[in-house]
């Protein structure tokens, strides 16, 4: 049963990834990943929340595997971040992917402790 929960997650996830990725990076006329930055904070700060609440008894684990495993192990994509940051690199856009590379682990990491502290906050 895990496993379909995941795959309907992910059938979701990946879908939605693309689509705000597309939507945020027209709104923008650079050569900056914002849509990928904006999956990848994103989903770290849901997942935040599912594994905080998880952690003090507030989610219970299929919604876990549901949301957190399948929904945001698709939305979120490490591999697009190196990626576009590469390729920013190649085209001699040495800033914009020194920037990006900072911006999206630090980004990351600090909406996936804010989630954290808001599932504590409601669960804990």
């Amino acid at each position: 049963m895990t496993v379909l929960l995941v795959a309907l997650g992910a059938a979701v996830g990946a879908p939605l990834r693309y689509l705000i990725d597309r939507a945020v990076q027209a709104r923008h006329g650079s050569v900056f990943p914002w849509g990928t930055l904006t999956v990848n904070v994103t989903g770290s700060l849901v997942l935040g929340i599912l594994i905080g609440g998880a952690a003090v008894g507030g989610i219970p684990d299929p919604l876990v595997a549901l949301l957190g495993v399948g929904l945001c192990g698709a939305l979120t994509t490490y591999s697009t971040f190196g990626y576009e940051t590469i390729r920013l690199f190649e085209d001699g856009a040495h800033f914009p992917a020194l920037v990006n590379a900072g911006l999206s682990v630090v980004a990351a990491l600090g909406a996936a402790f804010v989630g954290v502290a808001i599932a504590e906050a409601l669960w804990g």
